[in-house]
């Protein structure tokens, strides 16, 4: 792991996003509540709120983090549902991995509530949007430099 003693602490907080692909009338029963496993949002919630909390045991040198707010917000656009996760945390290190942790558990939570309607429910992408607080300061997908 990364020494972070000398860092102060300070805010931080990251957006992350998952792409969620899927028919229409399985976008329709998620929308609906109509999964024969239930309301998949709702769970789908709940499990990344999860994962966010257990992120330092499930990826290799992640800090364990005292995490204070994870919230998870769910858009349904044409043949997707778009998951946003956002974690906060005042600490000396950043709040990515859990972010993209909490989007990516989410979205495979979809697809395990669907796959009994849709077997090719995909995950098209799990991508970190912006984040802010620490030394490098913020930083937005799409207003910044990033590695090729």
């Amino acid at each position: 792991m990364v020494d972070v003693a000398d860092k102060p602490a300070t805010l931080r907080e990251a957006l992350a996003e998952c792409i969620v692909r899927m028919a229409p009338d399985t976008l329709r029963a998620v929308q609906g509540g109509t999964a024969a496993k239930g309301d998949a949002i709702q769970v789908a919630r709940v499990a990344g709120i999860m994962a966010a909390k257990r992120t330092s045991e499930l990826i290799p040198l992640c800090h364990p983090l005292p995490l204070t707010s994870v919230t998870l917000d769910f858009e349904f656009v044409p043949r997707a549902v778009r998951v946003l996760a956002r974690a906060r945390v005042v600490g000396q290190t950043g709040v990515e991995m859990e972010a993209l942790t909490a989007a990516a558990v989410a979205g495979l939570t979809l697809i395990d509530m669907t796959k009994g309607i849709e077997r090719g429910v995909s995950i098209e992408s799990v991508r970190l949007l912006e984040k802010s607080g620490g030394r490098s300061g913020s930083w937005k997908r799409g207003t910044a430099k990033t590695a090729r």
